[in-house]
C-alpha cells in the first residue's frame, strides 16, 4: 500500500557527508551530557522504599502523587496494580530519613485526604537491587546487539550488519543523551522503550537494506549510489505509514497515559525519529563507505559453459 508514489530518485547519498557530521556531532554531545550530567535513575536502579497502599474504592492516582508531591518527593512514583482500589508507591531515598519514617509521613499525609487508606506492605529496595538491574539490562543490550549482528550478517553481508549496528548505537547514545541533558527520570520502563527501539530500528534498516539488494538485481547498470538513493526513494511512502501509525500510538500514550508512560513514550517518540533519519542516512551511508557492491548481495549466475556450472555437461 502507497500513499504515494516518487518517479524521480532523490539523491539522499549527495548530502550523507553532511548528514552524518550531524549525526556525529550530536552523538558526542550526547556522550558529554552521559559523562557530565548522567542519567537521573529510578528507584529501581538505585533503591528506596516501596509502599502498597489500599482503599476501599477506586483511588484517583494522580490525587495521590499531587498529596505525596506536597511532601517534597519530585520524583515519586504512583501506579494502580492488582485493581484500580490498589496503588504502588515508590519514594526516593531521602537523606536523615529511614524507610519507615519515609512510610509514616507519607501515610499521615494520604489518611489525612482519605482516613480509609490502609497499608498493606512497605520494603526497602536495597542498591544492591539496583546494581543488579543495571548489570541485566547492559547485559540485555548487548545480547540484542550481538544478535542483530548475526541476524544481518546471514540475512545480508556482514558490512550491512556493521553499519546497522553503528546506526542503532547511534539512536540509543542520543536517546540516553536527551534523558542525560534533561534530567528526565530513566527507569525500567524506558529501559524496556530502549530495547524496542533497537529492533524498530533494525526493521526499517531491513526494509530498506532488502530493496537495495533488489535494485542491485534489478539495475545492473546503476552505481552503489544510485542504487541506494533509489532504495531509500522508493520505500518513503511505507515509512510514512508504519512510522506514522506507530508514532499515533506513542503519541496517545505520552498525552493519555499519565505519568507511568509519560517517558516510556517520550523515549520511545524520541528513538523512532532518529530510527528513521539514522536507518536512511547513516546505515546506508556506512554501508556504502564500507563499499558494498553487486557481488556482496548477488550471486552471478554460471553460463553455459562455466566449468562451475554443475550442468555443464548436461545432454538432453
Amino acid at each position: 500500500m502507497e500513499f504515494f508514489r516518487i518517479h524521480r530518485t532523490i539523491p539522499f547519498m549527495r548530502y550523507a557527508l553532511v548528514l552524518n557530521a550531524i549525526s556525529v556531532v550530536t552523538f558526542l554531545l550526547a556522550v558529554f551530557f552521559l559523562f557530565h550530567r548522567g542519567l537521573h535513575l529510578s528507584v529501581e536502579f538505585t533503591g528506596g522504599t516501596v509502599m502498597e497502599v489500599a482503599y476501599p474504592q477506586s483511588v484517583d492516582v494522580g490525587k495521590v502523587r499531587e498529596t505525596i508531591a506536597k511532601l517534597g518527593y519530585a520524583d515519586v512514583q504512583v501506579q494502580n496494580y492488582g485493581t484500580s482500589r490498589d496503588v504502588q508507591i515508590r519514594l526516593p531515598v531521602q537523606k536523615g530519613q529511614t524507610s519507615a519514617q519515609q512510610s509514616e509521613q507519607v501515610m499521615a499525609a494520604l489518611k489525612a485526604v482519605d482516613p480509609a487508606a490502609n497499608l498493606r506492605g512497605n520494603e526497602f529496595v536495597g542498591p544492591q537491587v539496583g546494581e543488579e538491574l543495571t548489570t541485566n539490562g547492559l547485559k540485555a543490550l548487548g545480547m540484542v546487539v550481538v544478535g542483530i549482528m548475526i541476524y544481518l550478517a546471514f540475512r545480508f553481508e556482514w558490512k550491512f550488519a556493521l553499519a546497522t549496528v553503528l546506526a542503532n548505537l547511534h539512536d540509543v547514545v542520543i536517546i540516553l543523551g536527551f534523558f542525560a541533558f534533561f534530567q528526565w527520570e530513566f527507569s525500567l520502563a524506558v529501559l524496556a522503550a530502549v530495547l524496542a527501539v533497537l529492533g524498530y530500528s533494525v526493521n526499517e534498516s531491513v526494509v530498506i537494506f532488502d530493496r537495495v539488494r533488489e535494485n542491485f538485481r534489478r539495475y545492473r547498470k546503476m552505481s552503489t549510489r544510485e542504487v541506494i538513493d533509489n532504495a531509500i526513494t522508493s520505500t518513503i511512502s511505507r515509512t510514512i505509514i508504519t512510522h506514522g501509525s506507530t508514532q499515533l500510538v506513542v503519541l496517545s500514550m505520552f498525552f493519555f497515559g499519565g505519568p507511568t508512560l509519560h517517558y516510556f513514550a517520550l523515549a520511545l517518540t524520541i528513538g523512532i525519529l532518529f530510527g528513521i533519519y539514522s536507518s536512511a542516512f547513516v546505515a546506508a551511508a556506512i554501508a556504502m563507505w564500507l563499499g558494498v557492491k553487486r557481488e556482496d548481495l548477488v550471486k552471478a549466475s554460471p553460463k553455459p559453459g562455466d566449468p562451475d556450472d554443475p550442468n555443464a555437461g548436461a545432454t538432453v
